[in-house]
């Protein structure tokens, strides 16, 4: 037990000094939630001072820290590492005093629920020196809030076995605890937020590619907050109060990041971070992040740098480490430049550095795509919405073993494959990174080496997932991206790919008819015909056999009683 005095002691007498100290002398029965000594002389100090005055007891009922604030506010004492965890609670409960005002304030409840007391109980401190009303709280079971408060009673009314309680509580918590919730190894514990606004994206359709972009990301998400607002709000997005309740959620669930499905300005960030100790990324963040998971070669490592040094530019006001990760080709500090002035200084030049070996870059793949323009070899560009299925019809239509993944973003470099047909045709196979909506202007920016594949192509083969609920969205989003990349007037065939997962053939139909859509599943090699026969027809002018085009089956286990896949084992 520590024999300090915490918080603003500043200005105290020594004999009031030595009044707190003596403090530690007054026992709680370990039943009680706190002894009538003990609050007596709280209250009795507490309006002497004109400050609030803390406690924190251990469960067999000694006072382990003393601490005082102000006539309005007070801060826990730091007490070091004890027992807490899932389902568990501290072991420690805190007793303060109050003067006037919120018996238990909002930043009394998050201490409560971040700091996982067994129980926080606020005494009223009267006006003649006597405890009054005593108010408690105590974190609540999942799923129902995140404190549960108790109704207030005199102290002399007190009459709870406080021992037997926090054992049923710590039951009950540890019951209620979702299945999923408890810590894997592994991902970051996340909560994703979404505001839902009129005549934007519904949460409908947002949250379930978020929670697809976190899965892909590595996260485990252990709960999701949607709000239905007229409009975003401008600093904190949700509202001051909502974030607050978020936080105090995110806290109860053990989360560490909150994961926004829209972009936040630099105002909102830095607001929010004022509200939160938890790591606050939105949309584009997650999407940048991926983005360094999956990129493997240089190429695309440098792309992905590109796109995070032109997000974070913008944002660069207020965060001081903004750029400790960087490494390479940054400037030295120059006379009389702040802070921010040199990180954005540094940033810049790294920018224009990365903007040089990517146009390097571009250069070469320039020269083998006017190397193909010379043979005449056709090029067909394999586009869509990531995780459509374009590697994976890569690698039927060609026998391929390119990466291909159940993940959103499987795929950042550009793959290029030959695909043979009868009297001597071939044609180029390109895959390339897949699409999404609200795709950051940035990012396709800084992807242009991967995507001026697609400016050459004869063709465009646009991958559809069919199963997907939000397939129709998903179409026009590949469209609108097409268009602004200025590639909308290339000859294209729909592809409506993973039919073997799709259950409305109505809506398959409708699509078939309107788009003239091939309907085919990437798994099924039985069903690559059409496709193949679309693809000879438009570029070559006839319609080719499939099974002389197609590369031979391939044994999936090297067995004779193995089934034949289209697929590298």
């Amino acid at each position: 037990m520590s024999e300090q005095i915490f918080g603003r002691t500043l200005g105290l007498k020594p004999a009031e000094l030595k009044a707190l100290k003596r403090l530690r002398t007054r026992k709680t029965n370990p039943s009680d939630v706190v002894g009538l000594p003990l609050a007596r002389n709280l209250a009795s100090l507490s309006r002497d001072l004109n400050r609030r005055i803390g406690v924190l007891l251990d469960r067999r009922g000694r006072v382990t820290h003393i601490s005082v604030g102000d006539a309005t506010r007070i801060w826990v004492p730091e007490f070091g590492r004890v027992r807490a965890g899932k389902g568990r609670l501290r072991g420690l409960r805190w007793v303060v005093t109050y003067l006037r005002g919120e018996p238990l304030t909002r930043d009394d409840i998050t201490d409560l629920v971040r700091l996982r007391f067994d129980l926080i109980a606020s005494i009223e401190a009267c006006d003649d020196g006597l405890p009054g009303l005593v108010h408690m709280a105590h974190v609540a079971p999942y799923g129902k809030g995140t404190e549960t408060r108790v109704d207030p009673c005199s102290i002399h009314d007190l009459d709870m076995d406080f021992s037997a309680w926090v054992a049923e509580l710590e039951a009950d918590l540890a019951q209620s605890m979702p299945v999923g919730t408890e810590h894997r190894a592994g991902g970051p514990r996340a909560i994703l937020a979404y505001v839902d606004v009129p005549g934007e994206l519904s949460a409908k359709t947002v949250m379930p590619e978020l929670r697809e972009l976190a899965r892909t990301a590595g996260l485990q998400v252990v709960a999701e907050e949607v709000q239905r607002r007229k409009a975003v709000d401008h600093r904190y997005v949700f509202g001051s109060g909502r974030i607050q309740e978020l936080n105090l959620r995110a806290l109860q669930m053990d989360a560490e990041i909150i994961v926004f499905g829209r972009e936040l300005s630099s105002t909102q960030m830095r607001s929010m971070s004022t509200v939160t100790e938890l790591k606050v990324i939105d949309r584009t963040q997650l999407i940048l992040d991926i983005f360094a998971q999956h990129a493997k070669t240089r190429e695309g490592k440098l792309q992905v740098e590109l796109a995070q040094l032109k997000y974070l530019l913008p944002r660069l006001t207020g965060r001081r480490d903004a750029l400790s990760r960087l490494a390479g080709g940054i400037g030295g500090r120059g006379p009389g430049e702040t802070q921010l002035e040199i990180d954005r200084r540094r940033a810049k030049d790294r920018i224009n550095l990365l903007d040089k070996k990517i146009n390097h870059l571009s250069r070469q793949r320039e020269t083998r795509r006017r190397q193909r323009r010379k043979n005449a070899v056709p090029v067909v560009g394999i586009v869509g919405y990531t995780n459509a299925g374009k590697s994976t019809l890569l690698n039927a239509l060609t026998g391929s073993d390119v990466v291909a993944e159940d993940k959103l973003f499987a795929t950042l470099d550009p793959t290029t494959r030959r695909l043979r047909f009868p009297e001597e045709r071939e044609i180029v196979l390109a895959d390339t990174v897949g699409f999404i909506r609200e795709l950051p202007p940035d990012l396709a920016k800084a992807f242009r080496a991967t995507l001026e594949e697609l400016g050459d192509a004869d063709l465009l083969l646009h991958v559809v997932d069919i199963s997907d609920p939000a397939v129709v969205e998903q179409m026009e989003a590949v469209m609108d991206t097409l268009k602004s990349l200025e590639l909308g007037e290339i000859p294209s065939v729909i592809v409506l790919n993973k039919t073997d997962r799709s259950h409305d053939e109505e809506l398959r139909s409708a699509l078939e008819v309107q788009w003239s859509a091939v309907s085919m599943s990437a798994m099924d090699r039985g069903t690559l015909a059409p496709l193949v026969g679309r693809l000879s027809l438009a570029l070559f002018g006839f319609d080719a056999d499939v099974e002389r085009v197609l590369p031979p089956r391939k044994l999936s286990k090297p067995r004779p009683s193995a089934e034949w896949s289209p697929l590298d084992p």
